[in-house]
């Protein structure tokens, strides 16, 4: 392997060049430079009206929310009337089919006691001609 010496060899010129005298007048431009820049002044006045939209805006928005959380509330709801004729009307839903989908507290609110007038339990018994079927459930 031979030796390599970097001082022998020729060396690459660069591209690069600087002007003549540039490294001498180079610090008077940049300060000349940063003299003349003028600093942009926002008066007072209209910080204080940015400020009073920013505190109206976020007034409005507490405003709003009990409202939009009112509204997703109630309209996220089903009520029992609706529930009760979708069931009915459903061909495919069994009362098994009911009891694999209920949990604890669904179960819980079923065996609260429900009463029932005799005046009704005779009329729905009477108007259904299945009643042994309706017996062995």
């Amino acid at each position: 392997m031979k030796a390599f010496k970097l001082e022998n060899e020729p060396k690459i010129k660069s591209g690069f060049k600087t002007p003549e005298h540039y490294f001498d007048d180079l610090s008077a431009k940049v300060l000349q430079q940063i003299n003349e820049k003028e600093v942009k002044v926002i008066p007072l006045y209209k910080r204080k009206k940015v400020i009073s939209l920013v505190a109206a805006a976020m007034i409005v928005f507490a405003l709003m929310i009990p409202i939009v959380n009112n509204y997703n509330t109630t309209s996220n709801e089903l009520d029992e009337a609706t529930l009760e004729t979708y069931l009915s009307y459903d061909s495919n839903l069994n009362q098994y089919d009911l009891m694999q989908n209920l949990d604890a507290k669904d179960l819980q609110k079923l065996n609260k006691n429900v009463a029932i007038e005799d005046e009704t339990l005779e009329d729905i018994l009477a108007s259904n001609p299945n009643i042994e079927h309706l017996i062995s459930e």
